[in-house]
């Protein structure tokens, strides 16, 4: 399976903090926001990684993650020079899919809670349709919104309702079987002029090939695109890795952890990184060891 976060768009909400950079290479708390979706792809197992950026972006994101080999991965790039829309993705991403299954992740999405790995690991052995992930929220009219019958069932999905149907966001990280770029290609944009990934996911519920998976209370997913969604995820960050001694979102570690590189690989990184608390927390990783 191969991965790609899309992280083009101009940002505007986040204006003008985001005026001279992607929003995507903003700091939440002690990362840039774009760690927290790659991190979700590597402990999903995936190695291949393809980011979509705008044209005045490709260069910040290629000087801040190279070609992804320090962490055992091969990341490559591609300029989206227009918006139109999530699903867009998968035709800019034709070519680099191929004849692979495929992970979309947004890349102002942030995830954390117990159990979510054994969650992707649902997620990419299924090896037909879609599994998109449902969260309860307090506005579900600012999201594409899942309505379940009785057993639990995803029966309907809607784009940004003024009426929604339940209180379940489908969040954004979506996992696709290889009829995703065939889908994307037969979509027909919005009255906003975007293809809508509520669209091609509606595509593969019509086919009942759509797998709803639900995060429970207690976990986090956090949509980063506002001032205050960035405030709220940097405090969460915060708090968890001040109280609870963990560091989310550590590329190294999950490369570590996953056997993306060696130790002796990792050791001969760390020669070269500064020492402040995020590399100190990489070194004690191999002190343990």
């Amino acid at each position: 399976m191969k991965g790609i976060i899309l992280a083009g768009g101009a940002g505007t909400r986040l204006y003008p903090a985001s005026s001279p950079i992607s929003k995507i290479l903003l700091p939440v708390y002690d990362k840039p926001m774009i760690y927290y979706p790659l991190s979700v792809l590597m402990q999903a197992g995936i190695r291949e990684i393809l980011i979509i950026t705008n044209p005045e972006d490709d260069a910040n994101f290629r000087k801040l993650l190279g070609d992804g080999s320090r962490w055992g991965i091969s990341v490559s790039y591609k300029i989206q020079h227009e918006k139109r829309g999530i699903a867009d993705a998968f035709l800019l991403g034709e070519e680099f899919i191929g004849s692979d299954a495929c992970a979309l992740i947004l890349g102002d999405n942030l995830f954390y809670g117990n159990g979510f790995e054994s969650l992707l690991k649902r997620a990419c052995e299924n090896k037909k349709g879609a599994t998109v992930f449902a969260y309860e929220v307090g506005d579900p009219h600012r999201f594409g919104v899942v309505e379940f019958d009785a057993q639990g069932r995803a029966v309907s999905l809607e784009e940004k309702p003024a009426a929604p149907k339940s209180r379940f966001a489908v969040t954004g990280l979506y996992f696709y079987d290889n009829n995703v770029v065939k889908y994307a290609k037969e979509l027909t944009p919005s009255a906003r002029g975007e293809l809508e990934i509520t669209d091609l996911n509606k595509r593969y519920l019509q086919e009942n090939n759509l797998h709803v998976l639900t995060l429970e209370r207690g976990f986090a997913w956090l949509d980063t695109g506002t001032h205050e969604s960035v405030l709220e995820a940097a405090n969460f960050v915060h708090s968890m890795q001040v109280n609870q001694g963990v560091e989310i979102a550590c590329l190294e570690e999950i490369a570590l952890t996953k056997g993306f590189i060696t130790e002796q690989e990792l050791k001969a990184q760390l020669a070269t990184l500064p020492d402040n608390v995020y590399y100190n927390f990489v070194r004690s990783l191999v002190s343990q060891k």
